[in-house]
């Protein structure tokens, strides 16, 4: 924008047709900018209980109102004089009054916002009551509006006429405005520090250049008091367009990390749920045992006379069943892997192909790329191809996690697949994210191991039971530079009849 002062400059002064509908129209625009953005940082303000934001959206709630007010009051467009008992100056305060808001809020933000990152942590804000702070940019766009217009004979002279303007009191007039902008400038940016503060100063540059820019009109309806107007209404437009466009990405995020928490309880409780059928069943029969062995153990000493021999045979079996129950439980994984669907011969690559797809959406929302490297000669296998498709997703979304972290590099995830010595074949899966630290390498699947603060530590544990269940192998390695790779060793199908 800062191209359109040397732009400008030439023309000026160059006179144009009159356009009565020109400002109205133009402050319609601008009304309606300013309302969503208003309403957009209230929104925010109620989420996060804030006061500067809630400043911030009073502030565009005002200038929206009097924007309103400008229309209305501008010569020519609805009365030769304006209406609302509108003098020739009266809009120009209006204009004036109406962007001396921004620099005045802006400080305000800023030191509203310097307070509220040095409160206590841990002490809730109070609730915001949007409804007062409308309430009062109501007032406050009132009383500006009756000033200039009830009261516009306590005001200096703006304009000579409806097209001339008193050039030396609107040059100090804007002087001072430009000051004011400047202050919140140098403020802003030496406390920015979120997105909307970035796109803030961008708008005060903007605010910057239109206050140049009229300290270089000297009348209306010239070509630089319409290029003013069209650079007026991206100055106030920008916020809108960055909130909406941020509020638009936070609501994907939030979408996304919905999908993925629910993904994660699904399978906590599928897998949980397994592990307890697991154990009451793999329990069962051993405390069966128990229970009649020990009943006839106790019935063997009750005869007289006592059959001691066959009582000690009896708990005997029970020491033996309590053997069994014990081991049951130190290897829950082995016992859990029994139960398994059942096995079909498939092509492994098809299956990789038809996961990618399923991947799609969680990869692009990620901006991770995945690529295939595959032998189109491999062999088939025997296996469940769901389980195998169970296993390739938690290891894809697992690598997807492990890029969230990756800033200054391509974030790409590799599937290879390729025959392995012997009768198995062997497909990996490579990710450049932040790897696996060299002590967790022989834990990561070990059953409620996680290296996720949101993990319950079972994705990985059920893939290796999976994988052995088929009679293969699953293990993981570091990658060369980056990342990790998990391999997968699978039979062949042809291996099973030999």
């Amino acid at each position: 924008m800062g191209v359109t002062l040397p732009l400008i400059w030439p023309l000026r002064a160059v006179p144009l047709p009159a356009l009565n509908a020109f400002a109205p129209t133009i402050d319609a625009i601008m009304f309606l900018g300013e309302a969503i953005t208003a309403t957009l940082l209230y929104a925010q303000a109620s989420v996060f209980r804030s006061r500067a934001l809630v400043v911030l959206g009073t502030g565009y709630a005002v200038t929206a109102l009097l924007v309103v007010a400008h229309g209305l009051t501008f010569p020519g467009a609805f009365a030769p004089e304006g209406l609302l008992g509108a003098g020739t100056s009266t809009a120009a305060w209006l204009a004036y009054g109406r962007r001396w808001v921004f620099p005045l809020v802006v400080i305000l933000y800023v030191w509203l916002k310097r307070e509220e990152a040095v409160a206590v942590p841990g002490t809730e804000r109070p609730a915001i009551r949007v409804g007062v702070w409308v309430l009062a940019a109501v007032a406050i766009a009132a009383a500006i509006t009756l000033l200039t217009t009830v009261g516009k004979d306590f005001l200096p002279a703006y304009f000579f006429n409806r097209s001339d303007v008193i050039y030396s009191h609107a040059v100090w007039y804007q002087a001072a405005l430009l000051t004011g902008f400047a202050t919140a400038g140098i403020m802003l940016f030496r406390a920015r520090k979120s997105v909307l503060d970035m796109w803030l100063l961008v708008a005060v540059a903007c605010w910057v250049i239109e206050t140049l820019t009229v300290m270089m009109l000297s009348a209306r309806f010239t070509a630089g008091w319409y290029v003013f107007f069209i650079v007026s209404v991206f100055s106030h437009l920008i916020v809108m367009l960055a909130l909406i466009a941020e509020s638009n990405r936070l609501y994907a995020r939030l979408a996304l990390a919905t999908i993925g928490r629910n993904r994660e309880r699904n399978a906590r409780l599928m897998s949980l749920d397994a592990v307890a059928a697991a154990i009451s069943h793999e329990i069962g029969q051993p405390l069966t045992a128990i229970r009649l062995q020990a009943g006839m153990g106790r019935s063997r000493l009750e005869v007289t006379p006592p059959d001691v021999p066959s009582a000690i045979g009896a708990f005997d079996a029970v020491l033996e069943a309590e053997h069994r129950t014990s081991d049951v439980i130190k290897s829950i994984r082995a016992m859990f892997g029994q139960r398994r669907g059942g096995r079909t011969q498939f092509n492994l690559n098809d299956l990789v192909r038809e996961t990618a797809l399923v991947m799609d959406r969680d990869l692009t929302a990620h901006k991770v790329s995945l690529e295939l490297s595959l032998d189109e000669t491999l062999p088939p296998i025997l296996a469940d191809p769901i389980q195998i498709q169970r296993v390739l997703v938690n290891l894809i979304t697992n690598g997807i996690e492990s890029l969230d972290s990756v800033k200054n590099r391509r974030r790409k995830i590799t599937v290879s697949s390729r025959a392995a010595e012997g009768t198995a074949v062997l497909l990996e899966v490579s990710d450049n994210g932040a790897g696996i630290a060299p002590d967790a390498l022989d834990q990561i699947f070990e059953v409620y191991f996680t290296t996720k603060p949101t993990g319950v530590g079972l994705g990985l544990s059920l893939c290796r039971i999976i994988i052995e269940a088929c009679g293969g192998r699953l293990w993981a390695s570091r990658g060369r530079v980056y990342g990790a790779t998990f391999h997968l060793q699978l039979p062949r199908s042809d291996a099973f009849a030999q």
